[in-house]
């Protein structure tokens, strides 16, 4: 168990190989497709869907690889159709699960949004993560630190963390250790793959 009664990060758990990259990781890090009806290729964030799985690394460079070089089919072992822009589709979704699960959290007590409540927050234990909008003022941002063994979640808007607060726009959050906590860092890990290049945040806007 990890900190706070927590289970520990995914990292020993089933493993897939992304068709784009061939590198094995943990389902947890990869984005899950399945083929549809009509030979569809559909993103399966969630991981629900029936089917057998199709797996790629949660990048801009991994997805288009896998649409434009036919890797898809070859998994497949049938035509397929992919969706255009099939890494925005992705990006889209993935965010829209993660501003969910965040909204979840709060409404459990388990993150709190606000500049004073969020630096109150980490002076204290158990704190999961610091989440701050990547359009937020850099001058704001800098006066709050991620406490050591937290996680630095800074890829989402200001208007898409205020929809999960359910204000206009949210600069400055943070989450506890509690059941959706590994769930959203696991989330916000694979949108910082389609957002986040060279350690810097993209400037390509969440839906």
């Amino acid at each position: 168990m990890g900190r706070g009664g927590q289970s520990r990060d995914r990292t020993d758990g089933p493993a897939r190989k992304c068709i784009a990259t061939g590198q094995e990781r943990p389902k947890a890090e990869l984005v899950r497709f399945v083929i549809g009806p009509d030979g569809a290729v559909v993103p399966d964030v969630a991981g629900k869907l029936p089917g057998r799985g199709i797996y790629v690394m949660p990048t801009r460079e991994a997805l288009t690889r896998a649409a434009t070089k036919g890797l898809f089919a070859r998994a497949a072992k049938q035509p397929v159709t992919v969706p255009e822009d099939l890494a925005g589709m992705v990006e889209a979704l993935i965010a829209r699960r993660l501003i969910n699960l965040i909204s979840l959290a709060r409404k459990g007590g388990g993150a709190v949004a606000g500049y004073e409540k969020v630096k109150n927050r980490l002076t204290q234990d158990g704190v999961r993560a610091l989440i701050q909008a990547s359009d937020g003022s850099e001058r704001g941002k800098s006066g709050l630190t991620t406490p050591e063994g937290a996680t630095y979640i800074g890829w989402l808007t200001a208007d898409e963390l205020g929809q999960a607060f359910s204000r206009q726009t949210t600069i400055h959050a943070v989450l506890g250790y509690g059941g959706l906590a590994q769930r959203v860092v696991e989330e916000a890990a694979r949108l910082k793959g389609l957002r986040v290049s060279d350690g810097e945040t993209s400037r390509r806007k969440g839906k």
